[in-house]
């Protein structure tokens, strides 16, 4: 038996579709089974389909299934199930509600060919499509049920919503019979009574994202597995306000900023680095590393070539403008997540570095929800915000133009032709040169600052895995086939 300790308070069912915390996901990814996974190196791999095939220049994906994956009830997943699935994952997505809703952008069409293949056709053809083939798929007459069976190696045994889940091998598993037995899932409330909990021995191991994790990563009596998240960190830059209008502002900003700096102060190592939208260290990544260098006799520099001079009054530079003349002055909005302050603390370190080159800032923290407000309405200088990424390597909701979350209102006829070139790359290596090509144009541009994608720590007593890469929402992959 394993048992691990999980944050979990809202949760009420475990249909996948409608869980609410992102590790809770992780859970459900031992139930459940998609049509493909993703391997080690983030690359699409057979699961439930044992094949697929393009065509079209990836106008359709035809995915031909195994026939020996059966549901924990004994009964046979078929083509018709995956139908189902996708359907009600379409209907959510319409109504605004379920965690898989960016699929409609994803599929136009369904078909179902027999029993063991079914057609897709693509609204978007390119080889993305694959990642977000990665849905967990339900028995057809269970698709809207509060605690849906699956086909994964284990099944739930009993779920009591912010207490407990146990779950229990499925030795009918398509693969091989799970080596650990039982799976008992302990619910918290806080990461303060998750972290007691492993202290004091009543639990194996805890997944958490608390910077107070950090304190263990030498200790040795236990293990400490760091894994990376979806969320990616940034600054946003409003380029139609003043002073952000200014390229060499935007500029300025990018070179004043230290990231490795917050990392190490306000995180305490719990994150990655990262330059671009897409995470570092992984085939999606173009590195840029002399175009975000950290240099902030440079961003003096280009501030003073622009225009802006020091005043005899105070550090903060100043410029003429029609006649006026106006301060480098910005505000630099942040909001908070629940026990975890660390987020304000980035914003006034990134404050003080921009002070240092002669701006004015001021922070103002504020709740989610307002923030939100801000962002929408535009109404912002800067703004430390965090994107959860979709498992999609595709940034264009933050990028192209007029899209959801671009809120610094960037535009550029460069970006969009990269994206339209993205979106037609039906291969892997076409693909991967697309999205290369959208770096190329992020470090020439700088729409807005990437900081680093967060991480968390698995704490543990047993060493669970052998998988290489760790990363949200598929924890605890591999740990039906580890033996300890």
């Amino acid at each position: 038996m394993f048992s691990v300790g999980i944050i979990s308070v809202r949760t009420q069912k475990m249909n996948p579709f409608f869980v609410e915390e992102r590790e809770f996901k992780s859970v459900c990814a031992l139930i459940y089974e998609s049509l493909v996974t993703l391997d080690d190196d983030y690359r699409p791999q057979p699961c439930i389909a044992e094949s697929w095939d393009e065509s079209n220049d990836g106008s359709t994906w035809t995915f031909h299934l195994r026939k020996d994956v059966t549901f924990h009830d004994g009964a046979r997943l078929t083509a018709y199930d995956v139908n189902a699935t996708l359907n009600q994952i379409l209907t959510l997505a319409e109504a605004g509600q379920g965690q898989y809703a960016t699929l409609k952008y994803m599929i136009k069409k369904i078909q179902v060919k027999d029993e063991s293949t079914i057609t897709i056709t693509a609204s978007r053809k390119y080889y993305g499509f694959l990642y977000s083939m990665t849905f967990p798929i339900l028995k057809e007459s269970e698709v809207a049920a509060d605690n849906p069976i699956g086909s994964g190696p284990y099944y739930l045994q009993a779920f009591s919503p912010g207490d407990y889940i146990y779950l229990t091998a499925y030795d009918a598993w398509w693969r091989n019979p799970p080596s650990i037995s039982q799976i008992n899932v302990v619910l918290f409330a806080s990461n303060k009574e998750l972290i007691n909990a492993y202290e004091y021995n009543r639990i194996d191991a805890v997944v958490t994202r608390s910077s107070n994790a950090a304190q263990y990563s030498r200790s040795a009596t236990s293990l400490s597995i760091s894994y990376r998240t979806q969320q990616l960190e940034t600054l946003m830059i409003n380029r139609t306000s003043f002073p952000l209008d200014d390229p060499a502002v935007r500029q300025a900003i990018r070179y004043a900023v230290n990231p490795d700096l917050l990392l190490s102060d306000a995180y305490q190592g719990m994150a990655t680095r990262t330059d671009t939208p897409l995470p570092r260290g992984t085939w999606m990544y173009q590195d840029h590393e002399t175009a975000y260098e950290y240099n902030p006799e440079k961003a003096r520099q280009v501030l003073n070539e622009a225009g802006w001079v020091p005043s005899l009054e105070d550090t903060i530079l100043h410029k003429v403008v029609d006649g006026k003349t106006r301060n480098l002055h910005v505000r630099l909005f942040v909001y908070e997540e629940q026990d975890n302050s660390v987020r304000v603390e980035a914003a006034n370190l990134i404050a003080d570095q921009l002070t240092q080159v002669g701006f004015g800032v001021t922070v103002t923290s504020m709740t989610f929800s307002a923030a939100a407000e801000k962002l929408s309405a535009g109404s912002f200088d800067l703004c430390l915000a965090a994107f959860q990424m979709d498992p999609v390597p595709d940034p264009g909701f933050l990028l192209m133009r007029s899209n959801t979350c671009n809120y610094g209102r960037y535009s550029s006829s460069g970006m969009e032709e990269c994206f339209s070139r993205l979106r037609s790359s039906p291969s892997f290596t076409e693909y991967q040169n697309a999205l290369y090509a959208v770096q190329d144009q992020f470090a020439q541009d700088i729409p807005f600052i990437c900081l680093y994608y967060r991480t968390g720590t698995i704490l543990t007593r047993k060493m669970f895995t052998t998988a290489r890469d760790i990363r949200e929402p598929d924890l605890f992959r591999g740990i039906e086939s580890y033996h300890y």
